[in-house]
């Protein structure tokens, strides 16, 4: 089954009906971007999910022995196990999206919302990661010129629960509505479990699970209309997954 994650909530209405037609986690955005809430909208929403994931028992990933290439793919995968098993305690998961911001305010500002799980998704390090109370989501952005024709240049284990593959696309720095080079994304798909995002929606993310067959896949812009959330996207978005799983493509 490929997860879904849906991004850019604001209200207790946006979670409960991501929820409601089948997502898996759900993205609440602190970061600079019209999508941000505050902390008051963000305890709403996890509220109106039944409370945070910490009031349950939590497992982390072992830790690394050594951060090299050989342990890349064992650490992942078990990252993948590791979420598996929360969402196997809760659905959806709540994750606080956070971007070039000091560490003691995400810390803050995730304990008082109560999200299960941090996205940092600007240019924080791999050790900035260890330095956050949650378990992460780690996003690497491929652009089309100034990164890495093959991310794991740059991606590291021992670090985030998860990887998640974004777009970059001049200022942006996800968000942007815009797709990368999926080739590039199913190299890593095909070694380590993975979310893909950047420029999904209800019409194309059939074609990436088949060109990417990612772990899970995160869509903000692709589920709204005007800039607010469109629930017939929402629920298309989702329904347009479960049907590329139940064809066989994984």
């Amino acid at each position: 089954m490929t997860y879904v994650k849906i991004c850019g909530n604001r209200t207790p209405d946006d979670v409960l009906v991501a929820a409601e037609a089948g997502a898996d986690f759900v993205g609440i955005t602190f970061a600079e971007s019209s999508r941000r809430v505050d902390v008051d909208d963000a305890q709403a929403m996890v509220r109106a999910l039944g409370g945070p994931l910490s009031q349950q028992e939590i497992f982390a990933p072992p830790p690394s022995l050594v951060h090299g290439r050989e342990e890349l793919v064992p650490w992942f995968r078990h990252g993948a196990q590791v979420l598996t098993a929360y969402l196997g305690m809760k659905r959806p998961l709540t994750v606080g999206i956070f971007a070039d911001q000091p560490i003691e305010e995400v810390n803050e500002l995730a304990e008082e919302a109560g999200v299960d799980l941090v996205q940092l998704s600007g240019d924080e390090t791999w050790e900035d990661c260890l330095r956050v109370a949650k378990q992460v989501i780690q996003v690497c952005h491929v652009g089309p010129v100034d990164t890495p024709a093959d991310p794991f240049e740059v991606v590291q284990p021992g670090f985030a629960i998860a990887l998640m593959l974004d777009s970059a696309h001049g200022p942006y720095r996800g968000g942007s509505g815009q797709t990368f080079d999926w080739d590039v994304a199913a190299r890593v798909a095909a070694r380590i479990p993975m979310f893909l995002a950047g420029g999904l929606n209800p019409e194309n993310v059939a074609e990436a699970i088949t060109r990417v067959r990612p772990w899970a896949v995160d869509v903000a812009s692709g589920t709204e209309t005007n800039g607010r959330k469109d629930y017939a996207k929402v629920r298309a978005f989702v329904q347009a997954v479960r049907a590329a799983d139940a064809g066989g493509i994984r």
